[in-house]
C-alpha cells in the first residue's frame, strides 16, 4: 500500500538543471527567459490517490473531471485507499460519474496494490528505475505509458522523463527549435543531448506550445 508521498525533490534541483541546460543550448536559454522558471508543485497526495486521479482525468475536460473527482473523494470519506475504493459498490462509482472502464481500472489498481503486483511504497520506489516503474504500472488496466510517465514526472519528481508520445511536447519542440513537429521516434533521439534533465526540457516544450503555438494553458505547466 502507498503511504505518504515521500517525494521531496527541492526546487534547487530544477533550477540547477535549468541552468545547466541553458548553458548548453541557446534555444532553451531563450525559452527559459520567455517562459520563466520551471514550476512543479510538490505532490500532496499518496501515490495511490495520484494514480486514481490520473485515471479519472483521462479524456475529460478539467471542470467535469474536478466535479467527478470531488464526488469520488466524498464517497470515500476523504480517504483514498485501496480498501475503501474496493468497498464501494459499482452503483456508487456510477453515481459519482465514473464510466465502467474507469471504475474497472481503479479497482484493478487497488487489487494489484493489495496483492503486491504493484508496489507504491515510498521506501521502495526510489530503488526502481523509470522504465521499471512504467512497466509495472502498465500492467494495470487503463494505465498506459503516458500516464505512467506523468506519474514519474509530477508525483515521483523524476528529472529525466522524456514523454515522446505527448503531442504537446512534440509540437513545442518543433516550434522552439524551428522544425516540423517531430515523430515520437525522432524526438527520442533529439532528446539525447539533454540527458539527464529531459523532464525539464519536456516542461519547457509544453510552455513553447503555449507561447508560440497558441495552445491552451495546461495543468501540467501551472
Amino acid at each position: 500500500m502507498s503511504g505518504p508521498t515521500g517525494s521531496t525533490r527541492p526546487a534547487s534541483s530544477y533550477k540547477a538543471a535549468t541552468d545547466i541546460l541553458s548553458e548548453r543550448d541557446p534555444v532553451l536559454r531563450r525559452l527559459v527567459a520567455e517562459a520563466g522558471p520551471f514550476q512543479v508543485d510538490p505532490p500532496t497526495e499518496t501515490h495511490f490517490a495520484a494514480l486514481v486521479r490520473a485515471i479519472l482525468y483521462q479524456q475529460l475536460a478539467g471542470a467535469a473531471a474536478r466535479a467527478i473527482h470531488g464526488r469520488l473523494i466524498a464517497s470515500l470519506g476523504g480517504e483514498v485507499t485501496p480498501e475503501r475504493l474496493l468497498s464501494l459498490p459499482p452503483e456508487t462509482l456510477r453515481t459519482v460519474g465514473l464510466s465502467a472502464n474507469k471504475a474497472a481500472s481503479m479497482r484493478d489498481l487497488a487489487t494489484k496494490l493489495l496483492d503486491g503486483s504493484v508496489v507504491l511504497d515510498p521506501a521502495v520506489l526510489p530503488g526502481l528505475g523509470d522504465e521499471e516503474v512504467v512497466a509495472m504500472l502498465a500492467e494495470v488496466r487503463g494505465i498506459g505509458r503516458w500516464t505512467a510517465q506523468m506519474f514519474l514526472m509530477f508525483q515521483l519528481l523524476r528529472l529525466d522523463v522524456w514523454p515522446t508520445g505527448d503531442l504537446g511536447v512534440r509540437k513545442g519542440f518543433g516550434l522552439a527549435w524551428g522544425m516540423p513537429t517531430p515523430a515520437p521516434k525522432q524526438l527520442e533521439a533529439l532528446g539525447d543531448p539533454y540527458r539527464p534533465y529531459r523532464s525539464v526540457v519536456a516542461w519547457y516544450c509544453w510552455r513553447a506550445a503555449e507561447l508560440y503555438g497558441g495552445a491552451a494553458e495546461s495543468a501540467l505547466t501551472r
